[in-house]
């Protein structure tokens, strides 16, 4: 198995307020471990942000024997004006393949995003 460290970034997102801007997704064969997510804004005005894990994993035959669903990781969280969050810090989101991770703002194209991310291949 590899492991590949890896940063995905976006000068700005969302393209629109309130459609979702996908960021990452896990491809086949590939477990993904989230080990940070920086937001920072960029606009003249504090801005709130969320951050969506929306999960394809179907089901599994165990205890917990249903599909997964869409997650929200961050909603709603101000950001002062040239101010940054650090999500997931310290914290670890494993995303399975199919599983992507979007971020969206209250004003378009105001946000600037940074994802540090290890890729698992078999």
């Amino acid at each position: 198995m590899a492991n590949t460290f890896k940063v995905v970034t976006l000068a700005t997102a969302p393209s629109s307020a309130g459609t979702p801007d996908k960021i990452y997704t896990a491809g086949s064969g590939v477990t993904t471990v989230v080990l940070g997510l920086i937001l920072t804004n960029i606009n003249t005005a504090q801005v709130t942000a969320e951050v969506e894990l929306v999960s394809t994993t179907s089901n599994r035959a165990v205890a917990n024997n249903t599909s997964n669903e869409t997650a929200f990781l961050a909603k709603d969280v101000p950001i002062p004006v040239g101010s940054s969050v650090e999500l997931l810090s310290g914290n670890k989101v494993v995303l399975e393949t199919g599983d992507f991770l979007r971020v969206d703002c209250s004003v378009a194209n105001k946000l600037s995003v940074a994802l540090s991310i290890m890729e698992i291949t078999s």
